[in-house]
């Protein structure tokens, strides 16, 4: 924050704070030349200013000498916070407040959803029905929740290894977590 405010100061300092229409800096009878159309070979009777806004070279030629030295150098102290936030932890919801689930596999793995049901199960979800087969095509592993169930399908994600959730499908009940598991879950 510091340096925005410096270089704010700098760039007020360097162009000024008043408009091109300003008095306030000219001396009193004073006024300024209208710009000509055409083209004088006379030099300028007032100083110019063109030159004092091009930076100048350094008047040094040669670049500074650094003698290396033997001896080990400490780096230095710092007492400087780190500036990015803690992450966030994700949300718990409490087992007693978590909506049911129902699981479904999408794939050609034998027992896939009963074994994901069990792990649900362990991780304290309430498992609705018996797991079986999802009919229709599935691109990736997801669970799918209705409205206002975004966090309780977050949580459920994390806690199955299922790295996509999305809103819930017309055919899908309501009142609860659905579970589809594709080709792509590893758990």
């Amino acid at each position: 924050m510091a340096a925005v405010v410096a270089i704010v100061a700098g760039l007020l300092v360097l162009f000024g704070t008043r408009g091109h229409d300003s008095k306030a800096e000219e001396p009193s009878g004073a006024s300024t030349p209208k710009p000509s159309s055409k083209p004088s070979s006379e030099p300028s009777s007032g100083p110019s200013t063109i030159a004092a806004s091009i930076p100048r070279p350094s008047e040094s030629k040669t670049p500074p000498s650094v003698t290396p030295s033997k001896a080990p150098t400490e780096p230095p102290a710092t007492t400087t916070q780190p500036t990015q936030p803690p992450a966030t932890q994700p949300v718990t919801i409490p087992a007693e407040e978590r909506p049911a689930i129902e699981v479904y596999n999408n794939t050609l793995r034998k027992g896939l959803a009963d074994s994901v049901a069990g792990r649900a199960r362990q991780a304290g979800w309430t498992v609705s029905g018996s797991p079986d087969n999802w009919h229709g095509k599935v691109a990736t592993s997801s669970v799918y929740y209705p409205p206002g169930m975004l966090e309780a399908a977050n949580q459920l994600a994390r806690d199955l290894g299922i790295g996509r959730t999305t809103g819930a499908l017309d055919n899908m009940k309501k009142d609860r977590l659905t579970v589809i598991l594709t080709s792509d879950y590893a758990g």
